[in-house]
């Protein structure tokens, strides 16, 4: 299935670009576990208590990543084309989700399912090494972003936040990327305010 004009096969091929090099019968395995899906703009992708299966790499479109605390809610992640979005604790733990995910634009995913994941996993090392990475890469940015809300200042969340994530910044509503950044939406306007009068 051809989904923007994109094949499976291309999205295998940037997986294995990213992640690790593969034989064509390694893109072949990771090519046939693939599944396209699309999300419409505001549409729920994963809702609380459901049991998340998939890693989702985003082709086109924005997921973001929430949870309610004390009736409101609070983001947790976002994420634009050519990243993996995944409720990593329930992936692994086979267990009903806190959070929610929802498409904030039309959405275009190719989902890993977890289990195909490991079958083929199991017959390439290759396909290993991407497993692993993308978990690495997962861990790595949930400690950056830790550190981030820990020690940095706003203006400084929010530099790094423009430098890592140029595309969220200019898409993703103002009042997620505050929620995100962990500071009020007023807060942001004067950050953002005080970044542009910098430059």
């Amino acid at each position: 299935m051809a989904t923007l004009g994109i094949t499976k096969r291309d999205v295998a091929r940037e997986l294995a670009r990213r992640y690790s090099t593969m034989s064509h019968d390694e893109l072949d395995m990771l090519e046939s576990i693939l599944v396209p899906m699309k999300y419409a703009k505001n549409e729920v992708v994963l809702a609380e208590g459901e049991v998340c299966t998939n890693f989702l790499w985003i082709v086109k479109g924005m997921l973001r990543q929430f949870y309610f605390k004390n009736g409101k809610e609070v983001t947790e992640h976002m994420g634009t084309e050519n990243s993996i979005v995944m409720c990593i604790e329930s992936l692994f733990n086979e267990a009903p989700t806190s959070l929610q995910i929802m498409a904030l634009e039309n959405t275009v995913v190719f989902a890993l399912p977890k289990i195909a994941l490991e079958q083929i996993a199991m017959r390439s090392v290759n396909i290993q090494i991407l497993y692993r990475k993308i978990l690495e890469e997962s861990l790595i940015q949930s400690q950056i972003k830790a550190d981030m809300l820990r020690f940095a200042s706003a203006q400084d969340r929010y530099g790094r936040l423009v430098k890592a994530q140029p595309q969220l910044v200019l898409r993703a509503p103002l009042v997620y990327i505050a929620s995100l950044l962990q500071m009020t939406p007023e807060t942001l306007s004067r950050v953002r305010t005080a970044s542009l009068t910098e430059k």
